[in-house]
């Protein structure tokens, strides 16, 4: 029993040793090694040509209460006016959406919906508690324009969320303003390299590059 028992504990100091060796080594200070983290080069651009009959553009939370006091989202809004006019004479669904119970009477003037283009509410995910997904399926879409506010918010949740759900995700880079600069890169970077079905789902381009 006695040499059972020792054989046991010798298993068990064993293995306690094998799983120290592959712990890796404590960094000093993540938080400090964060500073000398480098920019990955500018992701590449395509160009992108859709079925209008397939597609939505889903206008995300451009809002008085949030872009209308946001420099950069207002600096993209006559691309953004010059996409939605184009996507509206190609025969595009729109779909806007806002958080709370904010009326469509607050999007900003410019890109502000018709009678007919409905407007959802949820927080950052656009597809929880709404109808969406239905309000998509419906129509046929199959492939999504995102654009809005914020970067890392409505348009990274909301894109990632279509791309679960096996939609094509089409982000115009110059139509997802968040509060700075990084938030925006971070978002660009994070919806082609999360993992291979974001790649492959999701193209990066610009508004003017797109044509219906």
């Amino acid at each position: 029993m006695k040499h059972k028992f020792s054989a046991a504990l010798a298993i068990v100091a064993a293995a306690a040793l094998a799983n120290a060796a592959i712990v890796p080594a404590r960094a000093g200070d993540v938080i400090a090694e964060w500073s000398n983290a480098k920019a990955p080069p500018p992701p590449e651009l395509k160009p992108v040509t859709v079925d209008a009959k397939t597609t939505a553009l889903l206008m995300l939370d451009l809002l008085q209460q949030n872009c209308g006091r946001r420099p950069r989202c207002l600096a993209e809004m006559p691309a953004m006016k010059k996409l939605l006019d184009t996507a509206r004479a190609a025969g595009v669904t729109v779909i806007y959406s806002g958080f709370g119970k904010i009326p469509p009477s607050d999007i900003i003037k410019d890109v502000a919906p018709t009678a007919n283009e409905p407007m959802i509410h949820s927080d950052a995910n656009k597809f929880e508690n709404t109808d969406l997904d239905k309000m998509l399926k419906d129509k046929g879409v199959k492939t999504v324009i995102v654009v809005g506010t914020g970067a890392n918010g409505a348009v990274l949740t909301t894109a990632s969320v279509a791309v679960e759900k096996d939609y094509s995700v089409i982000v115009p880079v110059d139509g997802i303003a968040g509060n700075d600069v990084y938030s925006e890169q971070f978002t660009v970077w994070n919806l082609v390299n999360a993992t291979p079905t974001f790649a492959k789902l999701v193209t990066l381009t610009r508004s003017d590059m797109i044509k219906f």
